[in-house]
């Protein structure tokens, strides 16, 4: 518990330093609480766990002030709205495709001043557009108006980007490409197979399942049409084609579960499966730092499996955040992030207990212990597994998306077993173009059917009438309300729970005598 205190006083203290400075002096209250040590009725554990959250909390805040970018003459952002200048950078991310333009990612390294050149840091996101095309590692000379990004009707676009690093827009410049090849090599062996396998995928399937294999299993969205992700966002499936920590959290549940039917319990090698297929995937959608995340919080709820812990899990996953807000504060603002810890949560409390409730209603249905049992086991796992994550979750998405879907859960339950079918055929058959085209097609016929499914369970839904419901703004105060209320109740639930055991465990004593009263 110690390490989960101190993590949390470390994020907590990382979100108060976005609003406020702290003097360092605060840093030193740190140490008020130690003279109680002194105290023969104080418990000296607790004392110093105290001390420490504080020195955690003014830490953090002080981190988060420290690590702010200066905006000063070496930083991109200061040029903003001072007309047009020169900038060389970097393409330093995989550009981003839409419909009629090019996102590009620029990290800045000089400006061109009065005819002289300034070295400068900063990233800039330049929009361009889609043709001609540009790769990641190019070196670019880009010639246009630095921009501070401004807000989009209700959504606060500035604090979106500033999370991820970026100050400066760039619309439509003049773009020359003076170098290629300049960025991380094996970062750029893993986009070109990526692309590789996109192009694979759009030559074996038919359309919309070539474009939704794309987007599923390697994270490329761009190439479908609008229709379709308009009845995924209203069914509330939408997270099935954004690889986010709700995704991961799913497969990573779902593979589990899986592996312990097909191996056991034994030498955990349903952990290790489950492991590998993330981080394969991991590998195969770009190394996406939201994606990595996700990963990171997968593999440790993975982990927390071998130790057989709930607590370890718990302390395991915050520890896990503390380090990643630690390495860049901003990600404690992006929906990836927020929604990763939370699928994770929804895995580690929530799906449990749904699980354990599902076995009971089987065993209450039912006393066959082959087929019959098998199916509704699966069908059990599959379910809870889907309701943790989606309870996890639910208030972030209509947080940031606007959405309650009411079909949601019974769409994700039906969905969920098309997942890792189509992630594991859609890899295989874009894997297979670099050995014959003839291999890679038959397993696009095996993906086909997957994946026309899922269309066809999306597609239906989102027919219904009153699928989903849109939601004006809403307030942060509602989504923290929500999660305190899903903790007390999960502690309710523990307590009655552990009294529950403890009355079966006292009625099964035998009193001393009572046998011989009989």
């Amino acid at each position: 518990m110690t390490l989960i205190y101190l993590g949390c006083a470390w994020i907590a203290g990382i979100f108060a330093g976005a609003g406020f400075n702290p003097p360092l002096a605060l840093f030193f209250t740190g140490l008020a609480p130690l003279p109680f040590l002194c105290h023969p009725h104080h418990n000296r554990r607790t004392v110093v766990v105290v001390s420490l959250c504080i020195f955690a909390f003014f830490g953090g805040a002080l981190y988060f002030q420290s690590v702010q970018p200066a905006i000063d003459e070496g930083y991109l952002a200061f040029y903003n709205d001072r007309g047009t200048v020169a900038v060389k950078g970097l393409v330093s991310a995989e550009p981003e495709i839409r419909d009629r333009t090019i996102h590009l990612r620029l990290s800045a390294s000089a400006v061109e001043i009065d005819g002289v050149w300034h070295e400068v840091s900063g990233t800039a996101l330049v929009f361009t557009p889609r043709y001609p095309g540009y790769s990641y590692g190019d070196e670019l000379l880009v010639i246009g108006k630095p921009v501070t990004p401004s807000p989009l009707d209700d959504f606060d676009y500035p604090a979106y980007l500033a999370n991820q690093g970026i100050h400066t827009t760039m619309l439509y410049p003049q773009i020359e490409v003076t170098g290629s090849g300049r960025g991380l090599k094996p970062l750029a062996w893993v986009y070109s197979i990526r692309e590789s396998m996109s192009q694979t995928l759009a030559r074996v399937l038919p359309e919309p399942q070539a474009s939704l294999a794309q987007g599923i299993t390697l994270g490329i969205r761009s190439n479908i049409p609008d229709a379709v992700k308009d009845n995924f966002s209203h069914t509330g499936t939408a997270h099935l084609l954004a690889i986010s920590g709700l995704h991961l959290s799913i497969l990573a549940g779902i593979l589990v579960s899986a592996g312990i039917r097909l191996f056991g319990k034994r030498h955990y090698h349903y952990v290790w499966l489950a492991m590998g297929v993330i981080w394969l995937y991991v590998l195969i959608t770009g190394v996406h730092p939201p994606v990595v995340r996700a990963a990171i919080m997968a593999s440790l709820f993975l982990l927390s499996e071998l130790l057989g812990r709930q607590r370890s899990a718990i302390a395991a996953l915050v520890m896990a955040a503390a380090v990643m807000v630690g390495v860049s504060p901003q990600i404690l603002w992006t929906a990836s992030f927020q929604m990763s810890f939370m699928a994770m949560v929804g895995l580690i409390f929530v799906t449990p207990r749904f699980q354990s409730l599902g076995k009971r209603l089987i065993r209450a249905k039912t006393d066959d212990e082959g087929q019959t049992a098998g199916l509704a086991g699966m069908i059990n796992d599959a379910a809870s597994v889907s309701l943790g994550a989606i309870i996890g979750v639910g208030p972030l998405v209509a947080y940031y998306f606007g959405i309650i879907s009411l079909v949601g859960p019974p769409v994700t339950f039906l969905a969920l077993p098309a997942l890792p079918v189509i992630i594991i055929s859609g890899a295989l058959a874009g894997g297979f173009g670099f050995i014959a085209l003839p291999l890679a097609q038959f397993f696009g016929w095996l993906a086909w059917l997957p994946l026309s499914y899922l269309l066809l369970i999306v597609n239906a839904f989102a027919a219904v009438p009153v699928a989903f419901i849109e939601v004006s703004a809403i307030h942060p105060g509602i989504v923290t309300g929500y999660y305190l209320a899903l903790a007390l109740g999960l502690w309710f639930h523990n307590r009655h729970r552990r009294a529950g055991i403890l009355a079966a465990q006292y009625a099964t004593i035998t009193i001393p005598g009572d046998k011989d009263n009989a």
